[in-house]
């Protein structure tokens, strides 16, 4: 379908519903979300999931559908409808003080839990009671980063669609397999009886990043467990973990912020495990 002449109206019912996805009950109920700017647009676009294609309606400015046209064909081509919007409407739909100009309406896409398990994991990012969304969506950005092949959000943690952890991960959660809504026990559970070592991250561990990777413990199949922002890991996730692990701090700071420590530990185990690899 073209993209028309017309501007749609601020008061079309697309837009409304567009507008309402910034609100966690409607995206629930919907099952679906926003992604905003032309990365996250672009990454939508080449996603599909179980589903069908994973971008299904995408509003853009006119100078945003001719400054980044072949986006909008990638759009076109994926089957979303694809609406003229003035500056005004995308920036009622936008959650960002300073739209893109591009705004797409999504799919739910994470992944059954057990479908993770059944293929395999080698390195696993597990997000345990983390609340803020920036931090959510920037793990999730390392973890593709550092080629995981999984995220679990647990069911004490930020919703995954939250606009800032999609905006955060910066098109990554496209990428890889997400799975949300699972209790940490169930997580570490299901995870170690798959052949996955624990290993919590915590900045009081009893155990060094460091002789960790000394003592090449880190080359088999890891799940990192990552806690909350302010007070880090209760002592019974803890408690399931094969082992407590903190990052050596050799200068002066105090600590780590939860996105950097969470870079850190899975880059330690990406390199462990290429390092394996090679030498097998």
């Amino acid at each position: 379908m073209p993209v028309g002449p017309e501007l749609i109206s601020p008061r079309s019912a697309r837009v409304s519903a567009a507008r309402r996805l910034a609100k966690r009950n409607f995206r629930g109920k919907e099952r679906l979300f926003l992604a905003e700017g032309p990365q996250a647009v672009r990454e939508a676009a080449g996603h599909r999931g179980d589903g069908g294609e994973t971008l299904v309606e995408l509003f853009a400015t006119p100078d945003a559908a001719e400054r980044y046209a072949d986006i909008v064909g990638e759009a076109r081509d994926a089957g979303a409808r694809v609406h003229l919007a003035d500056e005004d409407v995308i920036a009622d739909i936008s959650t960002t003080v300073t739209p893109q100009g591009l705004v797409g309406i999504c799919r739910f896409l994470d992944t059954p839990f057990e479908e993770i398990l059944k293929a395999g994991p080698k390195l696993v990012a597990v997000l345990a009671n983390v609340r803020d969304p920036g931090n959510a969506g920037t793990v999730l950005r390392c973890a593709d980063a550092a080629g995981a092949d999984a995220v679990v959000l647990t069911d004490a943690s930020v919703d995954l669609y939250n606009p800032k952890s999609v905006r955060a991960s910066v098109g990554s959660l496209f990428h890889l397999p997400v799975a949300i809504g699972v209790p940490v026990e169930h997580a570490v559970q299901g995870l170690k009886d798959a052949g996955v070592r624990i290993l919590a991250a915590d900045g009081a561990g009893e155990d060094d990043l460091d002789d960790e990777l000394d003592k090449g413990t880190m080359s088999g199949p890891t799940a990192w467990v990552f806690g909350n922002e302010a007070w880090g890991l209760p002592e019974e996730t803890r408690a399931l973990a094969d082992a407590v692990v903190r990052v050596p701090i050799h200068g002066k700071a105090e600590s780590l912020n939860l996105a950097t420590a969470a870079a850190v530990c899975l880059y330690a185990s990406a390199r462990a495990q290429r390092a394996r690899r090679a030498g097998s």
